[in-house]
């Protein structure tokens, strides 16, 4: 394998472990963060004590909060929050050279301008290689070593499947597609599905409910991606319906953990509060529905979890609501 300089943008418990399985082929990996105390930290104890505590981290891996060597890269991986990557990409884009690969790997649709990642590195970093890393992963079992496989996107089919062999890992197994939406439809609906699912498990409402939720929820993305182009094998691989049926049935999920709360009753203000790490969902639901209303995609599932985000209903009151709609037929 060809060893290279990498950058990983954000030391989250995801980017972390990313820092972690690039370092762990050799590459010479810089874990770029806000806080300089953190990067201080792990420099000192080789461990994430924040967000990954758990996993002692590989020699090749150097926090730093200062501007990273992007010249001397030849790969980039944004781990940025999606509320925050705008910013942050703003601030680094006159020091990313040309054609240098910028793997987008957070999950989320941007509030503001209803925009995904890899629109929002076009629009910020034109001169990056665009490429999206999406599927069935928690950082936990990257870092554990145990078997995970990924989707990874690009417009340039040829691109991706070069870089594909510097980010595969022993057990760490990417496939590629050129339909950059599709991944990012997938990594993003699927958070905002998890918080319905976690709601109704944690208002006890039964397994049977919860795989009807994933099934039912999975045509609401299917809907999306029709609508925006994306491709439905991608939608029903990896990055779709693979990483849907994870994130809904793992407390492991950030996203699930907090449906399941406010399904027992618990505030959405004290759940964040008692966090350190983002849950995607939250902010991502008021941008998605907005974004199916524009393209007038019907998805009752996200809007009812919005509602309930929103303060509007109650997990109660959203699922006796998608209980009483019209009956219709499953292909619609």
């Amino acid at each position: 394998m060809t060893q290279v300089n990498a950058i990983v943008l954000g030391a989250g418990s995801w980017g972390t472990a990313l820092a972690q399985l690039l370092a762990s082929n050799g590459h010479a990996v810089t874990l770029w963060m806000r806080d300089a105390e953190q990067a201080a930290a792990i420099n000192e104890t080789r461990q994430n004590a924040k967000y990954l505590p758990d996993a002692p981290l590989h020699e090749n891996i150097t926090a730093t909060a200062e501007l990273p060597n992007f010249a001397a890269a030849k790969l980039c991986l944004s781990v940025i929050p999606a509320q925050h990557t705008r910013g942050q990409l703003e601030a680094f884009a006159t020091h990313i050279p040309d054609g240098l690969p910028v793997i987008l790997c957070s999950k989320g649709i941007e509030i503001s301008t209803l925009d995904f990642m890899n629109e929002v590195l076009a629009e910020t970093v034109p001169q990056a290689s665009r490429f999206v890393l999406s599927g069935p992963s928690f950082a936990k079992d990257v870092v554990a070593g145990l078997p995970t496989a990924v989707t990874l996107a690009g417009d340039d089919l040829a691109a991706a499947n070069a870089l594909a062999p510097l980010i595969r890992g022993l057990t760490f197994r990417p496939y590629t597609t050129d339909d950059m939406i599709g991944a990012e439809i997938g990594g993003a609906v699927k958070n905002v599905l998890a918080i319905g699912c976690g709601m109704l498990l944690g208002m006890g409402l039964g397994q049977s409910a919860h795989a009807a939720l994933i099934a039912r929820g999975f045509a609401e993305m299917n809907r999306l991606g029709a609508a925006l182009g994306a491709e439905a094998e991608t939608l029903s691989g990896l990055c779709g319906l693979g990483d849907l049926v994870l994130t809904c049935s793992s407390t492991q999920s950030r996203n699930m953990s907090c449906g399941m709360s406010l399904g027992q009753g618990e505030s959405l203000k004290d759940i964040l509060a008692a966090r350190n790490s983002v849950t995607e969902g939250v902010a991502t639901a008021p941008a998605l529905v907005r974004l199916a209303e524009k393209h007038n995609v019907d998805m009752p599932i996200c809007v009812a979890v919005n509602r309930v985000l929103s303060g509007d209903i109650t997990p109660a009151e959203a699922m006796t609501a998608l209980l009483a709609r019209p009956l219709k037929s499953e292909t619609d």
